[in-house]
């Protein structure tokens, strides 16, 4: 990998490490086998939103042309949301895509998909069966939201470990 993206990866990691979100357990980063092209991402689940209370993992890869082009992203953690593959954990979102900009960082990343999760876009969505649901049947969205966050990311309880 390009040593430009390797320093950058390593710095924007280090931001990450000493951020007040790592402090408050909202966020989280790790390498994986060692690569500073593959990660690990872990959200918490927003307050007040039917994702309370779940730690969601995220898939990370980031390409040799980081940060010209974005990371790969995908949740690895279940989770019911129009923007979210229920299936695949791909993610529509759009600085992952067009939007992306080099300024942008790894912490910038995860901030961002912990916002889609309070703030979902039904009319952009990955996921059609949940954007239907979360517009037509917001109760049954709700419910079914909170209930896939309590099966597949209730683990908060080891979040900071």
């Amino acid at each position: 990998m390009a040593n430009m993206a390797v320093s950058r990866i390593k710095r924007e990691f280090k931001e990450v490490m000493r951020s007040e979100e790592i402090v408050q357990c909202s966020i989280k980063i790790e390498l994986v086998n060692d690569s500073w092209t593959e990660l690990r991402g872990e959200i918490a689940g927003p307050p007040d939103t039917p994702y309370e209370g779940g730690k969601f993992v995220l898939e990370i890869k980031v390409p040799e042309t980081y940060p010209f082009n974005p990371p790969k992203v995908r949740f690895v953690t279940r989770i019911w949301h129009p923007n979210i593959s229920s299936v695949t954990g791909a993610i529509c979102l759009d600085i992952l895509k067009d939007n992306w900009a080099a300024a942008m960082t790894l912490r910038t990343v995860l901030l961002s998909l912990q916002a889609l999760l309070a703030a979902a876009e039904p009319d952009d969505p990955q996921d059609a069966v949940v954007a239907y649901q979360y517009k037509d049947k917001p109760q049954l969205f709700e419910m079914t939201a909170r209930h896939w966050t309590n099966v597949y990311a209730g683990d908060i309880f080891h979040f900071c470990t």
